[in-house]
């Protein structure tokens, strides 16, 4: 584990514990964990609802959260498994299956990244910061779906978000949301004109360090398929930290 993982993993491992109705000491251990979820102040919350499925590694063992008519199915799924392969294909096929009988499917495999070390922002690009208070006018801007929620979320507030500009242009956005108290996610869009210069990874590496300097716990995500998102992460001194895969409710026309 490098040394920047291992400052920020026991906050990690409460905050999944508080997610996954489990303890602490059961994230980042061997054996696979089967709770019942519950929501609880303080968790990341992307629905009013519990999950109905959700599975978190950190690359060993899992910990499944899941509705308790899962479990029986569950209990046998992961018999004699590792944790880390239950999210490899020939596993996540059964499950699906399984939770089609419910009327729900699996959604995206979510990458997560946690500060490995303190970088410098690679390049040099005029910026503009813009505080919590003066992101209204960008909400609804469809220029940038990943920096900012598509509206004002109590629940997950943006924060604080950065541009690089070209004269009075903006060429990118980064902005991050406060998903948990403490933990700020980091989004980025850069437009296409401005592309492959090397404005994603300034923005998303200036963002990390400032929020590490507020005294935050920033954080990315992506998917297994998008390398140029896990490209950018790298270069800012982000590292793989932890997997997730959750269940949402099928479309009407395929219950």
């Amino acid at each position: 584990m490098t040394e920047g993982k291992q400052r920020f993993f026991p906050a990690l491992a409460q905050l999944l514990a508080l997610e996954y109705h489990c303890s602490p000491e059961e994230i980042g251990r061997d054996n696979i964990t089967l709770t019942t979820p519950i929501l609880q102040p303080g968790q990341r919350q992307y629905s009013p609802k519990a999950p109905f499925f959700s599975m978190v590694s950190t690359g060993r063992g899992a910990v499944i959260t899941a509705a308790d008519c899962l479990h029986p199915f569950l209990r046998e799924h992961i018999r004699g498994k590792e944790g880390h392969w239950l999210f490899e294909l020939p596993n996540l096929l059964p499950l699906e299956a399984e939770l089609r009988s419910h009327g729900y499917t699996l959604s995206q495999t979510h990458h997560m990244f946690l500060p490995a070390e303190d970088t410098q922002p690679r390049g040099s690009f005029p910026v503009r910061w813009y505080e919590q208070e003066e992101l209204g006018p960008f909400y609804g801007d469809e220029r940038f779906p990943n920096a900012l929620c598509p509206e004002f979320l109590p629940h997950r507030p943006d924060r604080l978000a950065v541009c690089a500009m070209d004269g009075e242009t903006i060429m990118g956005m980064a902005g991050c949301s406060e998903d948990a108290p403490g933990w700020l996610q980091i989004g980025i869009d850069v437009l296409p004109a401005y592309r492959s210069r090397g404005v994603g990874s300034f923005l998303v590496g200036l963002l990390k360090e400032e929020v590490l300097r507020r005294g935050g716990i920033p954080f990315y995500g992506t998917g297994v398929s998008n390398y140029h998102s896990w490209n950018i992460a790298l270069n800012c001194g982000f590292c793989p930290a932890w997997l997730e895969i959750g269940a949402r409710p099928l479309p009407r026309d395929e219950q």
